[in-house]
């Protein structure tokens, strides 16, 4: 039952999607409550799916691969329904949803992702707060990833003069660099809380890789959000550094700490 609630919010992010790439192609793209209310029904779904899985393992759904990449995706598409509407980031949604659909469909499909978990009888609350804020963390950095390939978009068009029906419906680019490094903070911030987590739930032997890795992401982030406040780094730059920080994250993910370990073979 939860995997069914899993793919038809996956489904639901690639209709949001052809949707609105269609309506752009026509030049007929114009906000709307049906294109917002896909990705809303997309996030209720994936709410669902993740509620589930809590009940029946009994902690916080992230056991696995499979379970990561799913609260990751639902914690990026989190961040859009509550930001998106309130700064009128409404094609946001268009750029969330193929990322969205895109982190789901290789969770549904990696062989052996969603493995059986073997859980510790010891419940630690820590482990589940480090696991639960950092992922979190990761899905603001990767909204922050889609502010910033939205804002490079916009820049190129302005620079070639090029005006497509997509750059009218774009927010002003002053707007996009803003929501980009908030994003950014508020994923440096739930990160920071996830490390303190972390350090908190001992054994730091046994998992030192892990911390190390999350402590380079936690670095990298606040080494371009302090350039972003000392005005030392152009909107252009910021919005680079944006996406290839990101793609630093996605290669740190093996190194999230799941709150189980692997079924043995």
């Amino acid at each position: 039952m939860d995997r069914l609630l899993l793919i038809a919010s996956t489904f639901c992010f690639l209709l949001g999607f052809a949707y609105t790439m269609f309506t752009l192609g026509a030049g007929r793209y114009r906000p709307s409550r049906w294109s917002l209310g896909v990705v809303g029904l997309g996030f209720l779904l994936q709410t669902g799916f993740l509620y589930l899985r809590g009940e029946a393992l009994g902690r916080c759904p992230l056991t696995n691969l499979f379970e990561v990449l799913t609260f990751l995706s639902w914690s990026m598409v989190l961040f859009y329904v509550l930001i998106g509407p309130a700064y009128r980031l409404s094609l946001m949604g268009a750029f969330t949803s193929p990322l969205a659909f895109l982190i789901q469909t290789v969770a549904l499909l990696i062989p052996g992702a969603d493995h059986p978990p073997v859980l510790s009888t010891v419940h630690n609350p820590w482990l589940e707060m480090h696991a639960a804020f950092s992922v979190m963390a990761y899905g603001a950095f990767a909204l922050a990833c889609v502010a910033g390939g939205m804002y490079l978009a916009q820049e190129r068009q302005l620079k070639t003069h090029q005006l497509h029906s997509m750059f009218f419906q774009l927010p002003p680019i002053r707007d996009l660099g803003v929501t980009n490094a908030r994003l950014m903070l508020a994923g440096f911030g739930l990160l920071s809380v996830g490390l303190v987590a972390g350090f908190v739930m001992g054994n730091l032997e046994a998992h030192m890789v892990k911390i190390f890795w999350s402590c380079a992401v936690w670095l990298l982030y606040g080494v371009v959000l302090a350039a972003v406040f000392r005005h030392s780094l152009s909107g252009r730059r910021v919005a680079w550094l944006s996406v290839g920080a990101f793609g630093v994250v996605v290669g740190t993910l093996w190194s999230l700490k799941f709150i189980s370990q692997p079924a043995p073979l």
